[in-house]
């Protein structure tokens, strides 16, 4: 039987938000996503690289893969991997791979061989969707994977014949942003063209697929206590729930724009909860544009594109906000029609809000949530000014506990666990029943690890970390998967990764490490580190210690370490 929960939050609710969604109104996220087509066919969906796509383009195209990857005889509920970055094709691969009665695996394209090979090995992933920017890591570890189907992309393949071919050539002879790789098709695996399987599938039908909230639709992968990503089992219902809860959130802001279309910066990468949920999942329900930003470091890049659209919506780390609040051409943009910057991934810094309130007329919503809550768990007022420091209110149809180490609620204002209840929450780790029962608790709360408190508003506040969880630029990295791997190296003894305080990514990556060879440089680590882990894990200082300091039982205190 599920506890009650007071809830002291409502009260503080803006006017003309419901305290509850119903996430019934669709039995799955693909009949919300094919209400989408119809009813905006004739609106951009998407601009990228000055090419702009439609809503019937998203349709028609992913109803064509979709029918290809059926033809590749996929049992419905298999696992595709689609490994990409913010690009038109990324947009119809997951409308495809989800139409298809498929689930979608995201992939940060960055990841290193390693990375890639535990993501689809995990995930049981038959087929993957991968930029030919990136075939070259896919080749290291794809015979000891169940991929059996590739698709290849490339940058120009929804930019139109000529264009498209300018740029291909531009991205693999000029800029030589494509390792030469060589995908074996030994076992009857296929590789096969984005564009040769789109036109294949248009001469076949997309055949219609049973999906009810209960079908899984995506396995975003998240760190764990275990040393190893796992995925976040997230449900039609849960990505459902979430949009309706985000839309309800933002109705009375979305109102002041009347009919007009909303035009949205995805400059997050789509493989990431935040962007996929935020921009394209939550834009296609409100017939969005999304600026499509393939490389969101290219800070000058972004401001250019940015100068050709009047934007009402820009969703980002605090990281971004704060690079293009420091840029002097950013300044010169017209935000004349934004109305709503929601900053997530990781906390905004008062500082950074200030500036970028200063520079556009638009405060910057800070909200709170993870991969297991699809992802916004809670959220401040859309119609504050002010900075609060807060991560806000509980999103509608949600609600938050915060308890001590027995699982008891606290009393107003003290420190306990943040707990979070709602349609959005995970079903579970895939094929984790273990690393699932240590966050839920039961009577169906997620235990998010992080510490907070709550004040007699209902606004919430995160004072502290329960678990070791490193957050580098709105990405989790885990002390343990770090440590596991760095052990492996032949020159060290042991290891132990802390996150400490960093003013651009907010947090940094420390790892102290004893010697077991005298002769490890600080440079062959970090070079073994290059090899092994994507950017945002890898060690930004690497300190050699004697030794580490350990409880009686001998366990590491990073805490100590920290201090």
């Amino acid at each position: 039987m599920l506890q009650a929960v007071s809830k002291p939050w409502l009260k503080s609710y803006p006017p003309g938000v419901s305290a509850e969604i119903d996430p019934s109104i669709y039995s799955s996220l693909v009949e919300l996503l094919e209400e989408a087509f119809r009813k905006y066919a004739s609106r951009d969906a998407a601009v990228c690289m000055d090419t702009r796509v439609s809503f019937r383009d998203i349709d028609q195209l992913s109803a064509a893969l979709g029918a290809w990857l059926q033809a590749k005889g996929l049992s419905k509920g298999a696992r595709v991997a689609l490994m990409m970055p913010n690009l038109p094709q990324y947009m119809v691969a997951i409308a495809a791979v989800l139409r298809a009665g498929y689930t979608v695996v995201n992939v940060n394209p960055l990841y290193t061989p390693r990375e890639l090979e535990h993501q689809l090995t995990d995930s049981g992933a038959e087929a993957i969707i991968v930029l030919e920017n990136f075939a070259k890591t896919l080749e290291e570890v794809i015979d000891k994977t169940p991929v059996r189907h590739v698709v290849l992309a490339a940058m120009g393949d929804m930019l139109g014949f000529w264009k498209g071919m300018l740029v291909n050539f531009a991205v693999r002879h000029v800029r030589k942003m494509v390792p030469a790789f060589e995908l074996p098709l030994s076992g009857g695996r296929s590789v096969t063209r984005f564009n040769m399987a789109v036109a294949e599938g248009t001469r076949m039908s997309l055949r219609r697929v049973s999906l009810g909230p209960d079908d899984v639709a995506f396995l975003q992968y998240t760190g764990g206590t275990t040393g190893v990503s796992k995925g976040a089992t997230l449900l039609h219902r849960n990505v459902v729930a979430n949009i309706l809860q985000a839309e309800e959130w933002f109705k009375p802001m979305l109102a002041r724009l009347g009919d007009k279309q909303i035009v949205t910066v995805c400059a997050l990468p789509l493989y990431h909860i935040f962007a996929l949920t935020a921009c394209y999942l939550f834009g296609a329900r409100r017939g969005m544009m999304n600026i499509l930003v393939p490389n969101p470091r290219d800070i000058p890049g972004l401001i250019k594109t940015l100068q050709s659209q009047r934007i009402h919506m820009f969703p980002a780390v605090n990281t971004l906000f704060n690079a293009l609040a420091n840029e002097p051409d950013f300044k010169r943009l017209d935000f004349s029609e934004l109305v709503i910057s929601n900053g997530g991934g990781m906390a905004v810094q008062q500082a950074t809000a200030e500036k970028w309130l200063k520079i556009t007329g638009c405060p910057v919503i800070e909200g709170y949530g993870l991969s297991e809550t699809s992802p916004i768990a809670t959220i401040n007022r859309p119609d504050l000014t002010e900075f609060t420091g807060t991560i806000g209110l509980p999103v509608p149809s949600t609600d938050l506990s915060i308890r001590d180490d027995d699982g008891r609620e606290v009393s107003m204002g003290e420190r306990g666990e943040i707990c979070i209840r709602g349609p959005q929450v995970m079903a579970g780790y895939w094929n984790r029943p273990d690393e699932t029962a240590k966050v839920m608790t039961s009577d169906g709360f997620f235990k998010s690890g992080d510490v907070g408190v709550m004040d007699e508003g209902g606004y919430f506040r995160i004072v502290d970390r329960k678990k070791d969880m490193i957050l580098v630029s709105g990405f989790n990295v885990y002390p343990n998967e770090l440590e596991q791997v760095v052990n492996l190296h032949p020159g060290v003894l042991e290891c132990a990764a802390v996150g400490i305080p960093d003013a651009k990514s907010g947090e940094a990556v420390k790892l102290f490490v004893v010697r077991k060879d005298p002769t490890l440089s600080e440079e062959d680590l970090a070079g073994y580190c290059r090899e092994n882990f994507t950017a945002y894990k890898r060690p930004k200082y690497i300190e050699f210690r004697d030794e580490l300091p350990k409880s009686n039982v001998g366990k590491i205190l990073r805490r100590e370490l920290r201090s």
